[in-house]
């Protein structure tokens, strides 16, 4: 994609209009490729060129929608960075990616000066808002650049195979694994929401999610793409949230499960007025068609849509079909990419049969930034094994059972935690599920699930058990459930599954 020519096109198409709304202030798409183009001016006169990588640590604001685009601009590489990242994986992410320059806000616990020293390769610092003491590395302050007397910004012509954007699945100070995404991938997600959707300049978009996630990352290309106005919220507050859906006539958005959940228990639901939608996704994880049935008895004119990729593969890749209710399916495939259901052996199964999805194309990525061995461990013949489990039905919509991680093997049985999970969502006292196996002396796993229960709810996980008990078999009932006050959370907000493995490993109890 060129992003140059992108803005060009916004920008004298839609002029004044409102291509960004954050916290009540408003930026024209005029605005927004002119403030792009400075920065990438100033970038550029700083020594910024080509295939260098600039890192960008911001909460969601205008800066970073800047600073992606401005990267595209000049041919650089955007390594989008999370906010919530403590500085020793900052420091673990920016010396994998060879980020030569950061542009960041100041943060209560990071030290920039301890970044500068341990970061291998860096050379500059943005900052945004208030200085802050960054060692040996060159300071800028962000409005200071943006001021300066830079030159125009000549087009400058970048192949569709050069790098683009290097996004951190998650951070770690071990081994990142950062996602390498080329100039043409930045085609995908536009492609498929032109496929899946009707999103048109009449549209207004709503973010709540991490910009430097790829589900966040869509609005942007969104935004530019097809002229919406974007409703920028730095961070998610489920009351927050349908205040703007109210306030700016919000047409569509697209969350995960968890914040669907968080909105669900909101007292004051009721008062909020959200005729303006016209379509509402989840994607990201397996969701309870339960949950997206009780949200569409507050926005019946919505249609309701269920979506699934990977940063991996440029999502959306499935989509429900406009003309469909089957929200119990992650939908249909896009037609620029494949997707297919293998066994351990890559061969294809039948319809119905349970196996990996896997996805071709040109969608699919280049590679794990310098992990030759994490590439070739999901990167074979072409195709990319996602590690999720699914299955097509006669009408070629695609169910996602769960991470073959999540697969739980009881007595020899097979059990997928989201059906436990959908299971227990069916009670009308729960608000959050999670579900795991645990090691049993006897059938080798045993199903245990965590439970948050609504404010209002007093239940016991035996109660609770007897109510699955009708919705499943036997051996799928969890034989544990704990109730607790709340669910561990990852940086996009879903459930982190990892973690409840891992305290239940420290108890070093199993069932049995």
């Amino acid at each position: 994609m060129d992003i140059r020519q992108v803005l060009d096109n916004v920008a004298d198409r839609f002029g004044d209009k409102p291509a960004v709304i954050f916290k009540g202030n408003e930026i024209s798409f005029r605005q927004l490729r002119d403030n792009t183009l400075r920065l990438a001016s100033a970038l550029k006169a700083r020594g910024v060129n080509k295939s260098d990588k600039v890192a960008i640590y911001l909460p969601n604001c205008p800066e970073y929608i800047y600073s992606y685009l401005a990267c595209f601009c000049i041919g650089a590489v955007g390594v989008p960075l999370d906010y919530m990242l403590k500085a020793d994986e900052l420091i673990s992410c920016i010396s994998h990616s060879q980020a030569r320059l950061l542009i960041a806000r100041p943060k209560t616990g990071v030290e920039f000066k301890d970044i500068s020293v341990a970061a291998v390769g860096l050379e500059y610092m943005v900052l945004v808002g208030n200085s802050a003491d960054t060692g040996q590395v060159v300071s800028l302050l962000y409005d200071n650049l943006m001021e300066e007397d830079c030159p125009c910004l000549d087009k400058i012509d970048i192949s569709d195979h050069a790098p683009a954007l290097i996004m951190y699945t998650s951070g770690t100070t071990g081994r990142p694994k950062g996602v390498l995404l080329n100039y043409r991938h930045l085609d995908g997600s536009p492609a498929a929401m032109e496929y899946f959707v009707d999103l048109s300049d009449k549209d207004v978009k709503l973010c709540a999610l991490p910009l430097s996630h790829i589900g966040g990352f869509i609005y942007i290309q969104n935004c530019i793409k097809f002229g919406i106005t974007l409703v920028l919220m730095e961070r998610f507050h489920p009351f927050e949230f349908l205040e703007k859906v109210q306030q700016y006539k919000v047409t569509c958005f697209h969350i995960v499960p968890p914040m669907y959940n968080a909105i669900l228990t909101l007292k004051q639901i009721d008062r909020f007025d959200l005729s303006s939608l016209r379509w509402v996704v989840v994607f990201g994880a397996p969701s309870s068609p339960v949950i997206m049935k009780r949200f569409n008895r507050y926005c019946p004119n919505a249609k309701l849509l269920n979506g699934w990729g990977m940063t991996e593969t440029c999502p959306p890749n499935t989509v429900t079909p406009f003309d469909s209710d089957n929200i119990a399916s992650v939908g249909k495939p896009a037609p620029h990419c494949q997707i297919k259901i293998v066994d351990d052996e890559d061969n294809e199964l039948s319809v119905g049969e349970i196996g990996e999805v896997i996805i071709g194309g040109w969608v699919v990525m280049d590679a794990y930034y310098k992990d030759p061995e994490a590439t070739a461990a999901v990167l074979r013949d072409g195709w990319l094994h996602t590690g999720d489990l699914g299955r097509f039905d006669k009408d070629g919509f695609l169910y996602i059972v769960g991470r073959k991680k999540e697969m739980i093997k009881v007595g020899g049985q097979i059990v997928y935690a989201p059906e436990v999970e959908d299971a227990l969502y069916k009670h009308e006292a729960v608000k959050e599920a999670a579900v795991i196996g645990i090691p049993d002396k006897m059938k080798g796993e045993a199903v245990k699930a965590f439970v948050v229960l609504k404010e209002w709810a007093v239940l016991e996980g035996d109660e609770l058990r007897y109510f699955v008990r009708q919705h499943l078999a036997n051996f799928k009932v969890p034989q544990s459930i704990e109730i607790v006050d709340m669910l561990p959370k990852n940086r996009t907000g879903k459930i982190d599954k990892a973690i409840l493995k891992e305290r239940e490993e420290t108890k070093g109890i199993g069932v049995g």
